[in-house]
């Protein structure tokens, strides 16, 4: 029998409630705690009929570990992903933006992509099956939730994703610091996916090989480089700008 995922903190919690309120096994909840926010949450959870449990702050600590939890820990069953890669590729389309993350083995960083990216309208985050971190209670605490709304995509090879997803369509500029044009130089219209690596050894050489072309977002600091969940905001965010200003200035 799988292990249930663990959910700490309000924003995840209530994530899975929105989304998947049957995936949720029973709701450890501060027992000292009556605040409104608690109640409401109660309330929710019952009529959504969820177990709720009245736990005491050492109980609560047994759980969670080194999570903030806010006096709210879930218990949930593992969601699979909403859709599979070959799902993802039937998708594509004019406006379809993908997020693509080699490498990325802290959860912490994981889940702050994952943020990023629904805050941006990505259609899904594609990670590879092995060297990357899973969606873990640290990655969902650090998505504040948004790992409900956006698609967490495994798959076995990214080299050849990529190369699938090419020939669908998708055009893939992969981030680096040592690219000849910056990102505001790149074009960046159609159906389009960011490759990112992580922070230090930025992106492997085959993953970086299989990208359309490469960008850098120009630092002027002394700061050699940016967090992966920075520099993923920057450069998801120039695309969203850019589609954004399409709309307003069609001509």
């Amino acid at each position: 029998m799988a292990r249930p995922q663990l959910l700490a903190g309000f924003h995840a919690v209530e994530a899975r409630l929105r989304e998947a309120p049957e995936s949720i096994q029973a709701v450890y909840l501060d027992a000292a705690r009556s605040d409104a926010r608690m109640r409401e949450l109660q309330a929710r959870l019952e009529q959504a009929a969820v177990r709720c449990i009245a736990a005491p702050a050492q109980r609560l600590r047994g759980l969670a570990g080194d999570l903030p939890h806010q006096g709210v820990v879930a218990l949930c069953r593992e969601r699979r992903t909403r859709r599979e890669f070959d799902e993802v590729l039937e998708e594509v389309g004019p406006s379809s933006l993908l997020l693509l993350l080699d490498g990325v083995t802290d959860p912490r960083n994981l889940g702050a992509c994952l943020r990023t990216a629904a805050a941006a309208g990505v259609d899904a985050v594609i990670v590879p099956r092995d060297r990357s971190a899973s969606l873990s209670a640290p990655a969902a605490r650090a998505a504040a939730g948004a790992a409900e709304s956006v698609d967490l995509v495994p798959v076995t090879n990214l080299a050849r994703a990529m190369r699938e997803l090419r020939d669908a369509g998708v055009r893939l500029i992969g981030a680096a610091g040592d690219a000849d044009r910056t990102l505001y130089e790149t074009e960046l219209a159609g159906p389009l996916g960011w490759v990112l690596g992580a922070e230090g050894s930025g992106l492997r050489r085959l993953t970086r090989e299989s990208c359309d072309a490469v960008a850098a977002i120009p630092l002027v600091g002394e700061v050699e480089s940016l967090n992966i969940s920075v520099a993923t905001g920057i450069c998801l965010f120039e695309t969203v700008r850019r589609r954004l200003s399409n709309i307003a200035d069609p001509g």
